[in-house]
């Protein structure tokens, strides 16, 4: 029988890059089908493994995506993940890697991705699969198994694996990982390993895999027996709060939820993820939830009696380790059957907005029991708010929560620095400066629970705070990212000392791509929340504190380092700034709006000025047998706690 398929002869790399020229995803919104070009720029880091095969094709095949130079894989694919995080999930940057360390250095970020839900397409060189030049440069040899190599690495942190070693594995490849990157319930990372020598081989690929392919990204409907026990459930509650997780976002649900919560008195609160989803300045919204949320949030979820999750997978940094709302009933609202049935949820499997359209229809005239204690909650943060904000450092007598078991550090670092910004200070004013839609990217360290807890934004869709993995070193690869997806927006990278050292690579890309980053590099000379663990658990500073060494081991009480970290900047051609006042700061905030290129403002910050825990509680694994009095009271507080905790 004859075979009348038309082909078309391409190398491996070839066919990646044609592939992914041809990609669109589609969803509804607003009752409208909205379709956008899935890959529009690629990333890569070339080096052996790469630079051929798929490197050659997207330098002399015909295809219309930009290609980027990375400076780190783990970077450039942070940047991807937080370009895809601000379009919503309908756009991708794939990148690329060599074999060997550089495939390594996204085993990180392919976890950030799959953690947070959010589609990353990664492809890494792989050792040649003839074996002919075995073992090649970089290949990692096992005498048990010959078919392992550091690729297998992304095994643990993906959402779809491949290795190919014959050209036509590609097309089924490509297939399964588009799958997994439009999918809302189970998207994340895919990885595919393509072996050195197969990326030039060639194949007679059928044209038709070439068309044009629109992913249509389902909404999930919701069976009526779910929604009808959730319904059940709130119609006999009398003080229901909703959580918005980044579910909620991603469907656009945000509009949906406010008015749900207004038709039926529920207050609401957010998570990182799902914070912007709704402006903060709606009267229902609380604000940030949990480990690090805020009085008003905590207060009203201590007292609630049924906790509605709507997109949120419910960590433990959302549940206060399961602590904070033990006494209430659950429910979830979710797009994935995994997440939705956590804390034995009363469960709903449906896409957010979807859900919340089909619980309406059964809630008709019901109204929850609150009177004042909404508005109670908000004032009090209000009011909290402005003692934050307005903290100054007056020398010996000051204070602050953070600092009670560390005072010295205090005057120690502003003796070494010239610095005496507090934190919550600095948050304040940078709100006030910067514009009112600009995009904050965050990532780890105290200064993501400073900004669920006081970051406002009525902008939907301008908060970028990665903490479902908190890796150190998103933030300025993330805005690099997010400048890029929003190329007409501000965008400004929140980033402590620790960070910045650990990851800053992609600064040089920003300023290679004429891309505008501002950076706010909060220097307190310290990993200062993990110090802070340290001191709340009775174990003196190691290692957590930027010192020099003095004398002896460990380094705990030697003076504060004091590094400039704009001079470092300008090297890169950032516009930079030292505040080490807050005049200085709201100075330096003033005129790098006026700029062009990108800018950096080294904030010397005062450590232990960061905000405190709100009524939450995290379990943290501390010792059994404390060896001093801070310790045995943490341990007692560990115990009280768990008595009252969900066992589940």
């Amino acid at each position: 029988m004859e075979n009348n398929t038309k082909t078309i002869r391409l190398t491996v790399g070839e066919a990646i890059v044609k592939y992914l020229d041809n990609q669109y995803a589609a969803i509804e919104k607003d009752g409208k089908l909205v379709e956008s070009k899935f890959v529009e720029l690629f990333y890569a880091v070339f080096g052996h493994g790469c630079v051929l095969g798929v490197g050659e094709a997207l330098s002399q095949a015909r295809h219309s995506i930009k290609v980027m130079q990375g400076k780190n894989e783990q970077g450039m694919a942070h940047a991807a993940i937080s370009y895809s995080k601000m379009h919503d999930r309908m756009k991708i940057i794939p990148c690329m890697s060599s074999i060997g360390p550089g495939a390594a250095n996204m085993v990180t970020a392919a976890a950030t991705a799959t953690v947070n839900n959010l589609p990353l397409l990664l492809f890494m060189g792989d050792s040649f699969a003839t074996r002919q030049p075995d073992p090649v440069l970089q290949q990692i040899e096992q005498p048990y198994n010959p078919t392992v190599t550091t690729n297998d690495s992304f095994k643990a942190v993906t959402r779809f694996f491949d290795r190919i070693t014959r050209p036509e594995m590609i097309m089924s490849s490509l297939t399964n990982a588009m799958r997994v990157l439009t999918d809302p319930a189970h998207t994340g990372a895919a990885a595919i390993a393509v072996c050195q020598d197969v990326q030039g081989e060639f194949y007679d690929y059928p044209e038709d895999f070439f068309r044009k392919r629109v992913h249509y990204i389902r909404r999930r409907k919701p069976d009526d027996y779910e929604v009808s026990q959730l319904a059940k459930a709130i119609k006999s509650s009398k003080r229901p709060l909703v959580i918005v997780g980044g579910g909620a976002r991603y469907s656009f649900a945000g509009g949906d939820i406010a008015a749900f919560c207004e038709s039926h008195n529920i207050p609401f609160a957010e998570t990182q993820a799902g914070k912007s989803t709704i402006k903060s300045s709606h009267p229902l919204n609380l604000g940030g939830i949990g480990a690090t949320g805020n009085l008003s949030a905590n207060t009203i979820a201590a007292k609630a009696d049924l906790i509605i999750g709507i997109g949120t997978r419910f960590s433990d940094f959302t549940t206060s380790s399961k602590w904070l709302f033990s006494q209430a009933k659950t429910a979830s609202i979710n797009a994935s059957p995994f997440h939705a049935e956590k804390l034995d949820s009363i469960s709903v499997v449906a896409d957010a907005a979807e859900g919340i359209k089909a619980l309406e229809m059964h809630l008709e005239g019901y109204k929850s029991s609150y009177t004042s204690e909404i508005s109670d909650a908000a004032r009090l943060w209000a009011e909290e708010m402005e003692r934050l904000t307005a903290l100054e450092y007056s020398g010996d007598d000051f204070m602050p929560e953070n600092s009670a078991h560390m005072p010295d550090s205090l005057k120690a670092f502003k003796e070494a620095t010239g610095g005496d910004i507090c934190q919550t200070t600095a948050i304040g004013i940078i709100r006030g400066a910067i514009p009112d839609d600009a995009v904050v990217v965050g990532a780890s360290g105290s200064l993501p629970g400073c900004l669920e807890r006081m970051w406002t934004t009525d902008a939907v869709g301008s908060y970028n705070m990665e903490y479902g993995y908190s890796c150190m070193g998103y933030e300025i690869a993330g805005a690099f990212g997010a400048k890029l997806a929003c190329p007409q927006s501000e965008v400004y990278a929140f980033v402590g000392d620790g960070s910045y050292n650990m990851m800053h690579s992609e600064m040089i890309t920003a300023v290679q791509e004429g891309k505008k980053i501002n950076i706010l590099l909060f220097d307190n000379a310290s990993f200062g929340c993990i110090n802070n663990l340290q001191m709340e658990q009775g174990v003196d500073s190691l290692c957590t504190e930027t010192r020099y060494r003095n004398g002896g081991d460990p380094i705990r009480e030697g003076r504060f380092m004091n590094i400039d970290y704009a001079m470092c900047a300008k090297g890169y051609g950032f516009v930079t700034y030292t505040a080490k006042t807050a005049d200085e700061l709201k100075a330096a905030l003033a005129d790098s709006l006026k700029q062009t290129k990108s800018v950096l403002i080294d904030i010397k910050t005062l450590p232990k000025t960061m905000t405190g825990g709100y009524e939450s509680w995290w379990n943290v694994g501390c010792s059994m047998l404390p060896r001093t009095q801070r310790g045995v009271e943490a341990l007692d507080e560990k115990i009280t706690r768990l008595n009252r905790a969900r066992k589940y």
